[in-house]
């Protein structure tokens, strides 16, 4: 009696190879969404300087990565965030949450690096300028090109620090895919040589 292909595990077996070679694909196509992106945000840095934007824009919209002007009305708040200094030094970034009048959505500013994530600011507002950054809390940040007294300056945003990872991901999808059906592969062979009971 000769022993025939498990049809349910082999089918099992199929439909996960093919997930894993879908999320493959679909890691390609984000890298390559990414690497617009990061044309758009090289291009951006070569740009003239702007006003920083007063009015609500939609994530595809933000001028990040180009260098700009704002003026802080009145801060509203103040947060520390893990950063670097102009040197590459690790410590926190301060950021003041600013009005910009009575309509908007206001202004972040990134006034500087200390390695106190407590630091006090001194920094009342007024005008700013740098280039602008992402930002968790508000989408985007004006990073300031000079710190007040008892900071220092905070690394400019660098198109360096945004990860495009997804090829390596990507080819990690294809390979578990091919190792899948490698051992699957094995296992059927090794179970149709046995003989039958």
């Amino acid at each position: 009696m000769t022993r025939r292909l498990p049809i349910i595990a082999t089918l099992v077996v199929l439909a996960a190879a093919a997930v894993m070679v879908g999320l493959g694909i679909w890691q390609l196509q984000r890298a390559k969404w990414k690497e617009g992106i990061i044309a758009r945000y090289a291009q951006a840095e070569k740009l003239p300087p702007i006003i920083f934007p007063m009015t609500p824009l939609k994530d595809e919209q933000l001028p990040l990565f180009r260098h700009a002007t704002g003026v802080c009305l009145r801060p509203i708040g103040q947060r520390a965030a893990a950063g670097e200094n102009a040197a590459g030094e690790p410590g926190y970034v301060h950021i003041v949450d600013c009005s910009t009048g009575a309509e908007g959505p206001g202004m972040s500013v990134e006034v500087g690096w200390s390695k106190d994530p407590n630091a006090k600011v001194n920094w009342a507002g007024g005008a700013a300028s740098g280039i602008i950054g992402p930002d968790r809390k508000t989408r985007m940040r004006l990073v300031a090109a000079s710190a007040p007294p008892g900071l220092e300056p905070s690394a400019p945003p660098s198109i360096d620090s945004i990860p495009n990872n997804h090829r390596s991901y990507a080819l990690q999808w294809f390979a578990f895919a091919l190792i899948a059906l490698i051992i699957y592969g094995l296992a059927v062979r090794k179970r149709l040589k046995e003989p039958a009971a």
